[in-house]
């Protein structure tokens, strides 16, 4: 049966880690909002030269680009169910999306939401690294259960040896404050994303302190599975 996820938590909190564990549980597509903007960008459609300008800018990208792109993904996996990590990141992103499932006949089974800390946040940032082959592979500098591993005097993936990278928005706290600005903010930003949602019903709601080990908020988040 395909099971349908929403996963909530600020830049920094390990929500694309959790996410992938979460979606090999049910065998569900992993679908990152970031991943769909790059996959436009890098073919250099309309909506993704479009999107390009307010990411690199740190700002967040219109609804009338980011939806359509969302929910056409979505669409392609209907009877497979999915795991939407980063969007929506709006209130009014939330309503549009929670409209668009309803009109389609999706059931939204799960809401999932990782609580860290702001600060905590932004440090977490600052010392994430990107794999090259996959982003979902966590590497971090500060934590040593997913330090990188070194290779010929470099840095690389400690899960598959790729190259990796830091973002250049990632070492720029003013970006990072842009973000957290929009994540944060309970009034129209996610955090009233997620509080819609919360207050919607019909959704199981998990939410997980993030700031443990991420074996120990992969425990909270299963154990809350069905």
């Amino acid at each position: 049966m395909a099971v349908n996820i929403l996963a909530f938590g600020p830049n920094g909190s390990g929500k694309g880690t959790q996410g992938a564990i979460v979606k090999d549980k049910y065998g569900s597509a992993h679908i990152e909002s970031g991943a769909i903007f790059r996959e436009h960008i890098k073919g250099g459609t309309e909506l993704g030269k479009k999107a390009k300008e307010f990411i690199e800018r740190g700002d967040l990208v219109p609804d009338e680009i980011t939806i359509p792109m969302v929910l056409e993904t979505l669409a392609k996996y209907k009877e497979q169910g999915w795991l939407l990590d980063g969007f929506p990141r709006s209130k009014a992103q939330a309503e549009a999306l929670d409209a668009a499932l309803k009109e389609a006949g999706m059931k939204l089974d799960y809401v999932l939401e990782i609580e860290l800390d702001r600060e905590i946040a932004k440090e977490r940032i600052m010392g994430r690294r990107l794999c090259a082959n996959d982003n979902n592979h966590p590497n971090h500098i500060a934590f040593d259960a997913i330090k990188p591993v070194e290779k010929d005097g470099k840095l690389v993936c400690r899960v598959c040896g790729g190259e990796l990278s830091a973002r250049a928005d990632d070492q720029d706290e003013s970006a990072i404050g842009k973000r957290h600005d929009i994540y944060y903010d309970t009034e129209t930003g996610t955090m009233a994303a997620v509080n819609y949602f919360k207050a919607a019903g019909g959704s199981k709601v998990i939410s997980v302190d993030g700031s443990v080990a991420i074996k120990e908020v992969t425990d909270a988040i299963v154990k809350q599975l069905d």
